[in-house]
């Protein structure tokens, strides 16, 4: 793997665990789950390391897929410009990446 990408996934695990260094949002499904299972989604997210060549082939960290209580649920790290116009231009580069980690139902994406 490329250092870039080690840096990617570096940065894109900083985000998932600890929701530092980019943006957070859900959807409508998810938050109308309620606060509580937002809070156990988020603690979920944050321990996830279910990643595998079919939904991480270039091992960004990006994505992920699991049962919430019978529910299937998604993660997704985009990188975007920082002014969240555009795609980054260097998703190994924080000064230039703004990410946004986006909680759904899967029905939802």
């Amino acid at each position: 793997m490329s250092t870039d990408t080690d840096r990617i996934r570096m940065l894109n695990d900083q985000l998932r665990q600890q929701l530092t260094g980019g943006r957070a949002v859900m959807t409508p499904g998810i938050a109308a789950l309620g606060s509580e299972a937002v809070q156990r989604l988020l603690q979920t997210i944050a321990i996830f390391d279910d990643f595998c060549i079919a939904n991480d082939p270039h091992g960004e960290h990006d994505f992920g897929a699991f049962n919430y209580e019978g529910v299937e649920v998604f993660f997704k790290i985009d990188y975007f410009d920082k002014d969240l116009t555009f795609h980054s231009p260097d998703p190994a580069d924080p000064a230039v990446t703004e990410r946004v980690i986006t909680l759904m139902l899967a029905e939802e994406y």
